[in-house]
């Protein structure tokens, strides 16, 4: 990505991807609560049990929001984001502690 900033420089083009960790989706949601019917257990509580282990980095503590991942897809698109080019930004409640 940024090789690709970097051959478009000067061009007013910037190039920016956007990383969404754990994202309560609707099949995300569906998946949620089977997994909770069949455990016998609340859908908040699937939740957290997932998060607990399977992302214990999160530093959110619960999943993003679709609406929170399109928000920063239209920030990084407006006007507001025009000095930003080949940046990583990321949509995970601090699953990721750095990128590499």
């Amino acid at each position: 990505m940024t090789t690709t900033a970097e051959l478009i420089a000067g061009s007013g083009v910037t190039v920016n991807a956007v990383l969404p960790g754990p994202t309560r989706s609707e099949s995300l949601s569906t998946w949620m609560e089977a997994s909770a019917q069949e455990q016998g257990i609340s859908p908040a509580q699937a939740e957290q049990d997932f998060l607990k282990t399977m992302r214990p980095t999160s530093l959110l503590e619960r999943f993003s929001t679709t609406d929170e991942v399109a928000n920063m897809v239209v920030y990084i698109a407006s006007q507001q984001a025009s000095a930003t080019t080949g940046a990583a930004l990321r949509v995970d409640g601090g699953v990721l502690r750095t990128l590499v």
